[in-house]
């Protein structure tokens, strides 16, 4: 191959230096300007500071500095573990409006594609629908695929919160679904805040449909290996500790959310109570103890779950580790009932969200274990045999 073809292909690939650099993103570009910003004389805290240092300085804010800081930088205010989560959702509200507008935009610039164009459209219609009212993200950044974190009812207030953590594929445009609206995180995330509050009417619980960290896309190699769930675990334990008050926390995770939960399970807070997990591929782990946490940990598989003939190993960064679900591995094994299939968990009529809603309300006593398990005897917290 002649040498200008080769470095026409190399450059065009990007592994040629000298060419242009891409254009910032609207997180970067805002980051920046935060960086060179202050407030009352003295420069803004660094977005890295721990949330009780970031809560610290709002503390010390007017309502309007606050809200200014929020109009002039929605996309960092609204990423910030710390910041006031009223003032995060009016961040994020404005910083949605903003992607929007951007791709509204985007769908008639002749420079792109029409499948540009198309993706284009796609984005803002997911926006417009993420700006309906009374929505409150906690989080949300277009970037690439991109991230968002819905909040279901009152987290200042709630006595309990729950935190689902989806899997694979998870992306803005996936975030949320019309046709099979339960297996998408919003879905899943409402669904879960119904049945609870169902549960015990009179007392507050809030969900979040957490899909704030870089998750595989497809199941390719990166789904094989923890490297994104390393970077996802430490996003979770940093959104963790910066959840306000005091009520204890369990996390759901679906899928490949398993594998960050598992990686995060020994640095999470003392509050997170309970970890259960539904079609886990494996948490990085042998069995619970390798966990290293004081939460309970639970699983619950479909039985015609293909995550169920994968092969549970790890051999270097390869692999996930031994089947939650497994007797040897030490979970308490709940009974998904007639849920079907990888993504069916949060279905409103299946036994496995009735288990996850009675985990999620404190009332562990009520659920119902998997057909044939061992480590629930009536004294267990795990009590109930499974019917179906």
């Amino acid at each position: 191959m002649p040498l200008t073809v080769v470095f026409a292909v190399l450059a065009t690939a990007g592994w040629v230096a000298g060419g242009a650099d891409p254009a910032p993103d609207a997180y970067d570009v805002q980051l920046e300007a935060w960086e060179r910003g202050s407030a009352r004389g003295r420069p803004l805290p660094d977005p890295a500071a721990s949330p009780g240092r970031i809560s610290a300085f709002f503390a010390g804010l007017t309502a309007a500095e606050r809200d200014r800081l929020a109009a002039r930088h929605p996309l960092v205010v609204g990423n910030l573990p710390g910041a006031p989560v009223t003032l995060r959702y009016q961040a994020n509200r404005q910083a949605l409006a903003d992607a929007r507008d951007n791709e509204r935009r985007r769908m008639h610039d002749e420079r792109l594609s029409p499948a540009g164009q198309h993706e284009a459209g796609r984005r803002m219609n997911r926006f417009t629908s993420m700006l309906a009212p009374g929505r409150q993200f906690l989080s949300f950044d277009p970037t690439g695929r991109g991230r968002a974190a819905e909040v279901f009812g009152d987290l200042q207030g709630a006595d309990r919160i729950s935190v689902v953590v989806p899997g694979v594929d998870t992306e803005l445009l996936t975030f949320e679904r019309t046709r099979g609206k339960y297996r998408a995180p919003s879905g899943m995330a409402e669904a879960l805040y119904t049945r609870e509050r169902s549960l015990d009417p009179g007392e507050s619980t809030a969900v979040i449909a957490w899909a704030d960290y870089d998750s595989p896309d497809g199941l390719g190699m990166s789904a094989a290996t923890a490297e994104l769930a390393g970077e996802g675990a430490d996003r979770l334990t940093e959104s963790v500790r910066a959840l306000p008050g005091e009520a204890p926390v369990a996390l759901f995770c679906h899928s490949y959310g398993s594998v960050v939960c598992g990686v995060a399970a020994a640095g999470l807070p003392d509050r997170v109570t309970d970890i259960a997990v539904t079609g886990s591929p494996g948490m990085r782990a042998s069995d619970v103890h390798g966990l290293d946490t004081s939460a309970r940990v639970w699983a619950i598989r479909a039985e015609d779950d293909w995550v169920a003939d994968i092969p549970h190993l790890a051999l270097g960064p390869l692999g996930h580790g031994a089947d939650p679900a497994a007797e040897s591995f030490g979970a308490r094994v709940l009974s998904a009932g007639d849920a079907e299939g990888h993504s069916g968990y949060f279905e409103p009529e299946a036994r496995s969200l009735e288990n996850l809603a009675l985990i999620g309300a404190g009332e562990v006593n009520d659920v119902t274990c998997a057909s044939g398990t061992t480590g629930c005897a009536p004294a267990d917290p795990c009590a109930r045999p499974a019917t179906a």
